[in-house]
């Protein structure tokens, strides 16, 4: 059986968080959050882990994390997102300066990924279950083609107490397939109990279990050869749009919507956990710190 791999999206400085927050220290021996991921990574049976950064941390990056750091229980592999890594034919515009975006960090590992794949950020905290549930499903996808899937969280789960968050609200057919999915920003619990969004002027109530994405998907290789094509349509789209981004939910509502390929929604008992702000961490040490004493984790991870 092909094991699957973890691409991991660390490319990102955090800007709201402040700092290299992919590597701050969240465990009782300054484990980070991508520790946690690569563990229960390991548990559910990936193979490999390919971390998408830049070069101008790299070296930080791979002194902190590398095979010898996991023990050896996994093979680890770099790439490297950056502003001019364009298809033949394209130049960054002039004034830009932003990221293009997760999708794009997504095509980075095209020649270093040969295997069906999940994608998740650095720095949320998915949970043990999320590993497990989308490591078995992608282990039954070698060979096949045009089949995805995401790990859904019910939004009730994923909400942060400092602030309003933003997440890709789904929509399912009757068999758990994606139909939709709609980024929606400045999403809260207000004070009498209801979670809405305020995006757009909008004052939207959401339900407790709406699914949504947390950016953990699963892809076969043939989805980088989807993304390099549509890359480039949205490249000569957005040539004037400085801050426009390749977003993977975007790339996944062209597949699916055109009917090209299909995407299973998978459900999770995980908890999500992220550091969306500073405010965020204390939170999250002390979840974890629950965890150890459940016996999810171990104190010493890597020991």
């Amino acid at each position: 059986m092909t094991k699957p791999t973890l691409l991991v999206l660390a490319a990102g400085m955090g800007s709201r968080y402040g700092s290299l927050k992919q590597m701050d220290g969240v465990g009782p021996n300054g484990e980070a959050i991508i520790d946690y991921s690569i563990y229960d990574a390991i548990r559910a049976g990936f193979g490999k882990v390919v971390f998408v950064i830049r070069h101008s941390f790299a070296d930080d990056f791979k002194k902190m994390f590398n095979a010898e750091r996991f023990g050896g229980r996994i093979a680890v592999d770099y790439v490297y997102q950056e502003l001019d890594y364009l298809p033949e034919g394209f130049t960054v515009p002039e004034g830009r300066v932003k990221p293009w975006g997760t999708n794009h960090a997504v095509m980075m590992a095209a020649d270093a990924v040969h295997e069906p794949f999940a994608v998740i950020n650095a720095d949320d905290f998915y949970g043990e279950n999320a590993y497990k549930v989308i490591g078995e499903y992608l282990s039954g996808l070698a060979g096949s083609e045009n089949h995805y899937c995401m790990v859904g969280y019910e939004v009730n789960k994923t909400l942060s107490e400092n602030g309003t968050v933003s997440r890709g609200v789904c929509t399912l057919d009757g068999d758990g397939f994606l139909t939709g999915m709609v980024e929606r920003t400045q999403i809260e619990r207000i004070a009498d109990g209801r979670i809405v969004f305020h995006d757009e002027g909008l004052d939207e109530e959401l339900a407790e279990d709406t699914p949504v994405s947390m950016n953990l998907f699963g892809f076969t290789p043939d989805f980088f050869g989807y993304s390099k094509e549509y890359f480039k349509g949205f490249l000569e789209a957005n040539k004037d749009n400085l801050k426009a981004e390749f977003f993977i939910p975007l790339m996944v509502n062209h597949l699916t919507g055109n009917g090209i390929a299909k995407l299973k929604v998978l459900s999770t008992t995980a908890l999500w956990f992220g550091v969306t702000y500073k405010e965020d961490k204390p939170a999250l040490v002390a979840k974890i710190e629950q965890l150890i004493e459940q016996g999810v984790y171990p104190r010493n991870l890597w020991a």
